[in-house]
């Protein structure tokens, strides 16, 4: 083999605050998980792929697209206030032990965030295994920035800049580049996961992706926006080639 050992996972609990069922809700006649599912495929690059969820349904329907590893999440992995990181450890220790594998390159997908492309997928991974960085996480340029438009309340009700430059800058074009994470893909180097408690570390790079993936599912009006940009062609349905 002359790459890598990389394993792909999916994290998607059963519960949902902002829309019922929602990694098992049709999104363009397929269950919203299934998207993800799909382009971890197409972007042919992983050793295996595994779900991780506390729904039987949810780990059910990823069996029958064919999803290597199941991994049945801890109740106390699945509660609301449950952090990311380690359900992503822990699926990926838990497909380790049922590969009897282990693993270099991690790569997760949000299950919430299919506006994204195989393409994406491979840029991501491209960029963390031709560098030194520990991971890769993805944005896109904010809308907002904290040297010119994002101001923060101080305690009397007055606001200020978030981040103030020692010279005012008067367009925005003019600060220094910010970007919105947009929790689309992350990738790790094993070592970058597994020793870490936190996703942004000392090497951490950024690989942006166009604004169409800003938008994640959290809500009814998420879904019904993400849904007609899929029938518009954004950009999902109609994947960018991946690059060799």
């Amino acid at each position: 083999m002359d790459h890598p050992l990389r394993l792909c996972t999916i994290c998607a609990r059963a519960g949902s605050k902002g829309v019922k069922n929602k990694n098992l809700r049709p999104l363009l006649g397929k269950p919203l998980i299934a998207h993800s599912i799909e382009q971890a495929r197409q972007a042919k690059l992983f050793d295996g792929l595994a779900v991780s969820s506390d729904s039987e349904a949810i780990l059910e329907m990823a069996k029958g697209h064919g999803v290597e590893w199941l991994v049945r999440r801890p109740d106390d992995l699945a509660r609301d206030d449950s952090p990311k990181l380690p359900v992503i450890q822990h699926c990926v220790r838990q497909a380790e032990e049922c590969s009897g594998r282990q693993f270099d390159t991690l790569v997760d997908l949000d299950a919430s965030a299919p506006l994204r492309t195989a393409a994406d997928i491979a840029g991501v991974v491209q960029l963390l295994e031709s560098t030194h960085a520990a991971n890769v996480i993805t944005g896109v340029k904010a809308r907002r920035s904290p040297y010119f438009n994002l101001v923060e309340l101080a305690e009397d009700g007055t606001v200020r800049l978030a981040k103030p430059l020692a010279k005012p800058i008067g367009r925005r074009q003019d600060a220094p580049p910010c970007f919105d994470m947009n929790a689309s893909i992350y990738a790790w180097r094993r070592s970058g996961l597994m020793d870490s408690a936190a996703v942004i570390q000392p090497t951490t790079l950024l690989f942006e992706m166009s604004e169409s993936t800003a938008f994640d599912i959290d809500s009814e009006l998420d879904f019904e926006f993400v849904e007609w940009l899929m029938k518009k062609g954004f950009p999902a349905c109609e994947p960018r080639p991946v690059p060799s």
